[in-house]
């Protein structure tokens, strides 16, 4: 497994040692062993799966304190654009956000610790994705940002009108009011 980290601290590509044949390919998609040996956390308790039509866009979500959650995702079938926000409050990178191509050929992971808004997008016909959360869903301290914020400036890489969103996301507060309504500096 290759680990790629960021300018942003916490978020990891990574990248695992695929065995490809005639019959198909195999890999370790989580390893605990080899997690903790390069320094990643490795207690997750909730597996999600997400199917998605071209142009649909989930997120930007996060949980707040004592229910944040640290995610390990991965594209299973299709492609997607997969984006972490930084929003610790305390973090010199907080309001940058990185983007990732995710899909089933380069099988790479993204792993987003706690404290960053979540979201992606399909950018091919079908995308099943997969994510590996270290905390449980709780509904009460979720919260979002407007996938198109404009004091985030996130390139989407396709035209805004081709978004399907859901009544949730477009109703999503945009970062200043997130800021002024969310606790953003404590993630347990």
């Amino acid at each position: 497994m290759k680990v790629e980290h960021f300018d942003i601290d916490g978020l990891c590509l990574i990248t695992p040692r695929v065995f490809e044949d005639d019959r198909g390919y195999f890999y370790e998609s989580f390893n605990k062993n080899t997690w903790e040996s390069n320094h990643l956390p490795s207690t997750f308790v909730q597996d999600n799966q997400s199917f998605s039509t071209y142009g649909t866009l989930r997120g930007l979500h996060f949980q707040l304190g004592q229910h944040a959650q640290a995610k390990l995702v991965r594209v299973v079938r299709g492609e997607a654009l997969d984006v972490a926000v930084d929003i610790r409050e305390d973090s010199s990178t907080f309001g940058k956000y990185i983007s990732v191509i995710l899909n089933d050929s380069n099988h790479k992971q993204l792993y987003i610790p706690r404290g960053f808004a979540h979201g992606f997008l399909a950018l091919s016909d079908q995308v099943l994705l997969q994510y590996k959360c270290d905390n449980f869903y709780h509904k009460d301290s979720e919260g979002s940002i407007r996938f198109d914020d404009p004091e985030l400036k996130i390139d989407w890489g396709i035209d805004l009108q081709n978004i399907n969103l859901s009544s949730k996301d477009n109703e999503a507060r945009t970062f200043a009011q997130a800021k002024e309504s969310y606790d953003l500096s404590h993630w347990s």
